[in-house]
């Protein structure tokens, strides 16, 4: 499915790793993804490609000097210099932007009330992921707040989500960016999951969670949480060998 971004959906992910050579194959082997040359005019930045498609972007962390190893997600924008403003007024933090990258467009990094990291983009010639939902590309992006009503408000108010109500109980309390087909990324309630990671989530589709799970071990990676199904399909979380979450979603099993 194709990917045209309106303000606030994802428009790109991002691997920040310690191991920018591993993570080539790790994931050119996993997602049967290649990539390009690092670029020197950009820092080292290369981009992960699906079928010579950019898909995503890859930066050498410089040993957690940028932060922990992991994945970000990128909100578009059309107007960068307005979405970090209103950010800064409803209680977020900038870190980076606006900046220019070349001809490709404006980023921008910054964190939310509670602390956790978004990217915004504004494209110029690079649009971001252009493919969506269909195997070996990215299909869900999720929340995992210790602050439901805060972080809910704050993309709300800063980026226009119109937010849906998936669930509403202890069990879980979800909201999404969209209804139904329409939905782009989600924010989950994460108060009570005690020794759970707090963040931003990247899930990429797959044709087989179990076979991607058993691969991502034989390739050094680390199953985190088994294969099983839900309602959006066969889920598992793996964790590459530099240490970045990743998860991946299937078809349920027949």
């Amino acid at each position: 499915m194709r990917n045209d971004p309106s303000t606030g959906d994802p428009s790109w992910i991002e691997l920040f790793t310690s191991d920018t050579e591993g993570s080539r194959r790790f994931y050119g082997e996993l997602f049967g993804w290649t990539a390009t040359d690092p670029s020197e005019e950009l820092g080292g930045y290369a981009m992960f490609l699906r079928d010579g498609v950019p898909v995503a972007g890859c930066m050498d962390n410089d040993e957690g000097s940028m932060g922990p190893t992991g994945w970000s997600v990128y909100l578009h924008s059309e107007d960068l210099a307005a979405t970090l403003a209103r950010a800064s007024e409803h209680g977020g933090t900038v870190v980076a932007g606006p900046m220019q990258v070349g001809d490709a467009g404006h980023m921008g990094f910054l964190l939310d009330r509670e602390g956790l990291g978004i990217g915004v983009w504004q494209p110029l010639s690079h649009p971001g992921f252009t493919t969506i939902a269909e195997d070996g590309a990215p299909s869900w992006f999720e929340l995992l707040t210790p602050r439901y009503t805060s972080a809910t408000e704050f993309y709300r108010d800063v980026f226009g989500w119109d937010l849906h109500t998936v669930g509403d109980s202890e069990e879980l309390r979800y909201v999404t960016a969209g209804a139904g087909e329409a939905a782009r990324a989600g924010i989950m309630d994460g108060s009570a999951l005690e020794g759970h990671d707090m963040g931003w989530r990247v899930y990429v589709q797959v044709p087989d969670a179990d076979v991607c799970a058993a691969r991502a071990g034989e390739l050094g990676g680390t199953v985190a949480a088994a294969p099983q199904d839900t309602p959006y399909g066969r889920m598992t979380a793996i964790v590459d060998p530099a240490g970045a979450p990743i998860t991946v979603l299937g078809p349920d099993r027949a």
